[in-house]
């Protein structure tokens, strides 16, 4: 399948590397060590249109296709270090931005979207408990309605925005009985009345990505601010993981072309034994293989667009590009550091940032595990 670009393709990507290099790797070792959000460059991406890449134009984004999308994300991977600012990024556009553009009331649209395209404001999704991870379904918390109003109860882990967020769209129980078809979903704006972040949580990678455990305490929401209908909460959690799923990762795979790139150019130049490293075959078919995974990657995550771009659903396209671009990157990084050596290992080389942040593709937006359950579901396993 041809995945070449338009010109105009070209120079959207071409313009968003150029900011990329130049506004967002500033003082990355220190911000990683600190776990400092860089909340300037966030403003700068939504200048740029990043946030708004497949918001529709009438709401303040740009209005690209979903392959346009994922190409423009994977440069900025390439040429953004900053892989938290980037998580962060794509936690807002998938799990916040998405949903209103397809469940979203006209209203609602035009009172978030063009904040959240802009960079005004920030936004998340609210789903995980300390009860229920993998088991997305074993939520507690609930949303009661009284007087036009719902209120909220319960905690929510593992948020990505959480500290710095403005809206967060949130699922709760509004009817027990039924299941899942008893979730809605609510955007819950952090400056209602009875919402709290607990504390803010320190991670091994993703460090400038903050992250934060929520508190729901009688939280009050108007009844304007439930997204879609009531029950409408599972469907629009599963728009989101396949949109997050097929697109998360585009940025890695322009990560791994970077390490790609970089390995090439230490292998020629760094000599050991009278010659240079990239002449012993056990370094030279390391970096073979990181080139395979990057082309294998970079298909299957064009792939996944493409079937979006078309209008079909892509869930299954969208899980195998999840479950392989993560064991991927994972990989490369891995390589990466054997290459280099005792340099890869030094913080200052920033390939062991690399490797600490690519490890966990493998657990967000559905474990490497669910990934392939949910395959294995759809080949009637």
């Amino acid at each position: 399948m041809d995945f070449s670009w338009t010109q105009q393709q070209r120079e959207l990507f071409d313009s968003i590397e150029k900011f990329a290099a130049a506004e967002l790797n500033h003082n990355l070792v220190e911000n990683d060590r600190n776990g400092v959000f860089n909340r300037n460059g966030w403003r700068r991406c939504g200048a740029m249109g990043i946030q708004g890449l497949a918001v529709p134009a009438e709401y303040g984004g740009l209005g690209k296709d979903a392959i346009t999308t994922v190409g423009a994300l994977e440069r900025l991977g390439y040429a953004c270090r900053d892989n938290g600012l980037v998580f962060s990024l794509n936690a807002h556009m998938w799990t916040a931005c998405a949903p209103l553009v397809t469940f979203g009331a006209e209203e609602q649209k035009k009172r978030f979207l063009p904040g959240l395209c802009s960079g005004e404001l920030i936004g998340g999704n609210a789903m995980s408990e300390p009860a229920s991870g993998s088991d997305a379904y074993g939520l507690r918390t609930t949303a009661t309605k009284r007087e036009g109003r719902y209120f909220l109860n319960g905690r929510k882990i593992f948020i990505t925005n959480g500290p710095v967020a403005d809206v967060l769209v949130t699922v709760a129980i509004t009817d027990p009985a039924k299941g899942s078809a008893g979730f809605s979903a609510f955007l819950v704006e952090t400056k209602f009345k009875g919402f709290s972040v607990a504390r803010s949580m320190d991670k091994m990678g993703l460090r400038t990505s903050p992250m934060a455990e929520l508190v729901l305490e009688d939280c009050e929401v108007p009844e304007c601010n439930l997204l879609g209908k009531e029950g409408a909460g599972a469907s629009l959690f599963t728009l989101s993981m396949t949109w997050e799923r097929g697109c998360i990762l585009a940025s890695a795979v322009g990560s791994m072309q970077r390490l790609l790139e970089t390995c090439i150019r230490y292998a020629k130049q760094r000599k050991q034994f009278g010659q240079s490293i990239g002449k012993f075959q056990s370094v030279s078919s390391r970096i073979v293989d990181m080139k395979l995974r990057l082309e294998t990657a970079r298909y299957m995550l064009y792939q996944s667009a493409y079937q979006r771009t078309i209008g079909r659903s892509a869930v299954m396209e969208a899980a195998l590009a999840k479950l392989h671009i993560s064991e991927c990157w994972v990989k490369c990084c891995e390589d990466a550091m054997q290459i280099h050596g005792g340099y890869g290992y030094m913080t200052e080389c920033e390939i062991e940032r690399e490797l600490r942040d690519a490890l966990a593709s493998r657990i967000y937006s559905g474990t490497s595990e669910i990934q392939r359950n949910l395959v294995a579901s759809l080949l009637g396993l």
